[in-house]
């Protein structure tokens, strides 16, 4: 039977969500950053981590600068 990655509970097929390579039970499967509950397939990864497309993996991890908007997309050097 196959663990969980966020509570290490063992994940029964009736319950299960795959996603990042791993069987998840559904309300484990979260953004990293703002908790929010994903599906699988529509949130991107970062060092293992699921994290939603928008906003979250693109503040955290995109292009920094110009285009994107707001206070926390220009980084000072």
């Amino acid at each position: 039977m196959p663990k969980c990655p966020k509570c290490n509970k063992e994940v029964y097929f009736a319950e299960r969500v795959s996603s990042l390579g791993k069987d998840w039970h559904r309300p484990c499967l979260k953004c990293e950053k703002c908790n929010k509950t994903l599906s699988a397939g529509s949130h991107a990864e970062h060092e293992g981590k699921p994290y939603c497309n928008k906003p979250c993996y693109s503040a955290l991890f995109g292009p920094k600068g110009f285009g994107r908007g707001g206070t926390e997309s220009h980084t000072f050097n």
